[in-house]
């Protein structure tokens, strides 16, 4: 196992994290206590990651990206500019989170683009979401707290809380719990939880 790194003067406040030798963190890096940043994930300039998270290999937290506390971002996740992150989210395996709802390489008089000829749409991860395996999640999206999306998924629009979603694109399929458990018709959980309406989407009996 690598040591714990011991960032330079000046650069990234990583000093109560833990990053693999082959991790490439950029400047002006802040990432909290107890989080493992693993082989070959690049964190570029200005991102946050807070406290407890695990970071996978071969992951890209790109500019300015926002991550929560106890967060797991599983190896080959790309978060690309614009996504924000809240606490106790799950991002799996080579899912993508994108930020341009208009992609073009070049401008219409044949440029290559630049940071002002694009504008960011963002992801939108809310707490205790997750993301499956090779999930996309367009750029604009927001994946309500709570909310599962099923592994290949494509999602396109929003996911309500508790709602679970599968396919491309991605539909809803039913409902989660807090714990990840699929609810019953009557929106109970086997781990004795349950659940009431709200808005579009679910709130568990009890919360204010």
């Amino acid at each position: 196992m690598a040591t714990p790194h011991v960032p330079p003067a000046g650069g990234p406040d990583t000093a109560a994290a833990f990053l693999h030798p082959s991790a490439d963190v950029e400047p002006d890096v802040s990432i909290g206590v107890g989080t493992r940043i693993w082989a070959r994930t690049h964190v570029r300039r200005g991102a946050i990651i807070g406290s407890d998270c695990n970071i996978g290999e071969g992951v890209l937290v790109d500019l300015d990206v926002r991550v929560g506390d106890r967060c797991k971002i599983q190896s080959n996740a790309l978060l690309y500019l614009g996504a924000e992150i809240e606490d106790e989210v799950f991002v799996g395996p080579a899912a993508c989170l994108t930020n341009d709802r208009f992609p073009r390489a070049a401008t219409p008089d044949g440029a290559l683009k630049n940071v002002e000829d694009w504008t960011v749409s963002g992801v939108r991860l809310e707490e205790g979401c997750s993301v499956g395996a090779h999930a996309v999640v367009v750029g604009g999206v927001t994946v309500h707290s709570w909310a599962m999306v099923g592994a290949g998924a494509v999602v396109t629009r929003d996911v309500p809380p508790h709602a679970l979603v599968v396919g491309n694109p991605a539909r809803p399929a039913g409902w989660v719990c807090r714990c990840g458990a699929r609810l019953d018709d009557a929106l109970r959980c086997r781990c004795g939880r349950s659940y009431d309406t709200a808005g579009d989407g679910l709130r568990e009996v009890g919360d204010t």
